[in-house]
This record gives C-alpha cells, structure tokens and sequence, in this order.
C-alpha cells in the first residue's frame, strides 16, 4: 500500500470513528482541505467501496448541519469580543 492510500484509509477511519469535518481531518494530516476532500470522494470510492458509503453519510450530515455551525461559530466569536 502506498501513502497516498494509506493516508485515505485512515482519514477514513478517522471520521468513521470521530465524525470529524473535513477541515478537522486536514489539520491533523497536515494536508489541506482539498487534499482531504479528493481523498474522500474519489480515492477512497477506489479503494474501499464500504467505507466510502459510510463516509459520503457522514459528510453530507455535515453538509446538512453547516449553516447551523456557522451560526454557532460566528455567535461565539461575537460573544468573545463582548458584542452581543
């Protein structure tokens, strides 16, 4: 197995175990979020065809829920400066 594989496999088993978001995984990777992205949606369908399934429900729940963590994100950066 070569490292771009092996790099797939356990972004894979990262977000399988952890439900991290794309971003999260290439931080710990060290890649970036493109890199992380390509890696599992296309790479990954190569290489595993179950783990891509479970995956692909993953980021699309992430998908789903992203206006909700904006918000939330940019509420707690105003709540840091003492703005709201």
């Amino acid at each position: 197995m070569n490292y771009i594989s092996k790099r797939v496999i356990e972004e894979a088993d990262l977000i399988l175990k952890t439900g991290s978001t794309i971003r999260e995984i290439a931080d710990i990777f060290n890649v970036s979020k493109s890199t992380v992205h390509k890696d599992l949606h296309e790479r990954l369908l190569n290489i595993d065809k179950l783990k891509y399934k479970k995956v692909d429900e993953i980021l699309k729940y992430h998908i789903c829920i992203r206006h909700i963590r904006g918000g939330e994100s940019t509420k707690h950066k105003y709540l840091n400066k003492g703005m709201i």
